[in-house]
């Protein structure tokens, strides 16, 4: 039996975790440390691997999936809502930053035309990976300085199709470089009616059988056939995997079958993306950093003053207060991982020779290893402003882009249906999943926001955004299923408030005690409901009802809190 490749793993995984956990710790993110990771074990490190082609061709997995997820997170209505500053500033920075940067590629670099101005507009994207998650990490994604970024992210997640096209044309060399450019405008115009088509005849009936009749295992296998099937489908007809995987993201993008499909996606993204960044890191030749050490670094700074001297002012232009522009240019002055892909495409089609590739991948690594000290000079910029705010309700923009993260309820049967009757009737937005396909059809033909997916997975909860959420209702007619998603969601996310459902004064005690904020006990308020009913029958003023009633409910609640103490004493 053959152990070679299994030694392989077990060194990268150990690098990782080694690597990645030290980088975190010290502020600058996974991905730097996966690509740290990479270097140390490669052919120009340490050594423990020398033939990685398998690997890489494994690793390029992740960036399917990657492109996967990131279609999904491009929804429609999402990009309406802040249409002007993704169409408008968005865009302004990509085609501004990547003409500049082309230009100076051709000067410095002596390249052709079309290899330049892959350069230039890929060096152009940021890290959508990174600045999301700092971002969250800091809770700004809603602040002044976050909308802005993240809607620049979205166009530039946006521009990888058109570019991932212009690669392929680009290895067709009886091309025109205005040919190259025009024809991947009108191929990702027929990608896009492609998607609307699939979508709305084949995908959606597809999965709703599934849904349906297959079971989880199925489902969870189809989500893989048609971000693979995808990937192949492009590469047959001359076009890259990782573009495939993009649009069969998009296919799905307002599907009610998102949230439980990303889910099934996460942990293979998550494990083969990692696996893709040390691909990356094996690749790079430490001997081109160390022979010319200044050159790099100093095309690094350039880089990141271009990017930061472009967005700066061009958010000022929009609107963004003074403080909030500055810490956006800081933000995404570097560049990202789609400019990794572009190039290691790019590479392999034999567009970029050997060493300008080195050259790009080590200044992408540094832009990268630089942004969690700008993060945090961004963050200091934004906190010195008279106004610095981060909640969305607050900040002073056009009313149609106003953004309210939604509750999330899990659980849409009758309990759920009526709670989110009532937040419709306050404007509370909702977010309600379900794993009932039925019950989801029904409810999303009369315009709920209803998903399908199943809420004992962590990994739907988090798609849903539950991690992000204002609180989190269980509305679930099991006590078995609820006592399990309070205690997965409350260890995941000990902060986010969870008010849960319960049977009984015990259920209720045994929900708090795993971590529920607040529950409601079904026997209490049938009794109340009932008892009301009887008094109201009998004559008795509604008043005087109303009070005694408040005073069961106290008296009843106070055991719960009572049980709880005492079990706090014991422990």
């Amino acid at each position: 039996m053959n152990t070679g490749y299994l030694t392989d793993i077990i060194i990268l995984l150990s690098a990782a975790v080694i690597t990645v956990p030290v980088f975190q710790c010290l502020g600058f993110g996974a991905i730097p440390g996966f690509l740290v990771a990479g270097a140390i074990v490669g052919p120009s490190g340490l050594g423990y691997i020398q033939d990685y082609d398998e690997i890489a061709q494994l690793a390029e997995f992740g960036v399917i999936l990657l492109l996967f997820i990131i279609g999904i997170e491009i929804k429609p209505s999402s990009l309406w809502n802040i249409r002007r500053l993704v169409l408008g500033l968005g865009t302004l920075q990509v085609l501004i930053t990547g003409a500049l940067i082309t230009v100076i590629a051709h000067e410095i670099l002596n390249s052709s035309w079309e290899a330049s101005l892959l350069i230039g507009l890929a060096l152009a994207l940021s890290s959508t990976a990174f600045v999301l998650q700092l971002l969250t990490e800091r809770k700004m994604i809603s602040s002044e300085y976050g909308r802005p970024s993240v809607a620049i992210l979205l166009l530039q997640d946006l521009a990888v199709v058109p570019l991932l096209v212009f690669v392929s044309f680009m290895a067709e060399p009886e091309l025109t470089i205005v040919e190259d450019i025009l024809l991947a405008l009108a191929e990702a115009f027929i990608i896009l009616l492609f998607i609307i088509v699939l979508a709305r005849y084949i995908l959606t009936p597809l999965l709703k059988m599934l849904s349906r009749f297959g079971s989880p295992e199925i489902f969870t296998a189809s989500a893989l056939l048609l971000v693979l099937g995808s990937a192949y489908a492009m590469e047959r007809i001359g076009l890259s995997m990782a573009m495939g995987a993009f649009v069969a993201g998009l296919l799905i993008a307002d599907s009610y079958y998102r949230h439980q499909i990303i889910a099934e996606i996460q942990p293979f993204r998550g494990l083969l993306l990692g696996l893709f960044f040390m691909s990356m890191g094996m690749s790079l030749n430490i001997d081109q950093f160390l022979d010319h050490p200044m050159v790099l670094l100093s095309f690094t700074v350039a880089l990141m003053t271009i990017k930061f001297f472009i967005l700066w002012p061009l958010s000022r232009l929009f609107g963004i207060k003074k403080k909030a522009s500055i810490s956006v240019a800081l933000l995404l002055a570097q560049s990202g991982e789609f400019a990794l892909v572009l190039f290691a495409v790019a590479k392999s089609m034999g567009v970029l020779e050997e060493t300008l590739f080195q050259h790009l991948l080590i200044v992408v690594l540094l832009s990268m290893l630089i942004t969690p000290v700008l993060d945090k000079l961004a963050y200091r910029v934004f906190l010195a402003s008279p106004r610095s705010i981060t909640t969305m309700q607050n900040v002073d923009i056009d009313k149609h882009e106003q953004y309210i993260k939604p509750i999330i309820i899990a659980g849409f049967g009758r309990m759920g249906h009526r709670i989110g009757y009532i937040m419709e009737l306050m404007k509370v937005p909702y977010l309600a999943i379900d794993k009932d396909e039925s019950l989801v059809e029904r409810e999303r033909s009369k315009g709920k926001p209803v998903y399908f997916g199943d809420v004992q997975s962590l990994q739907v909860l988090r798609a849903a955004g539950a991690t992000d959420a204002p609180f989190v209702i269980i509305s679930i007619n099991d006590p078995g299923v609820t006592e399990q998603i309070v205690s997965s969601l409350h260890s995941a996310v000990p902060d986010i408030p969870i008010f849960a459902r319960g049977h009984d004064l015990a259920k209720c005690h045994d929900l708090r005690a795993l971590g529920a904020h607040y529950t409601v006990s079904e026997t209490l308020e049938a009794s109340a409901e009932l008892a009301h009913a009887a008094l109201l029958h009998m004559g008795v003023e509604g008043s005087e009802i109303a009070i005694a009633l408040e005073q069961f409910r106290k008296d009843y609640y106070k055991q719960v809190n009572m049980e709880e103490e005492k079990k706090t004493k014991l422990d």
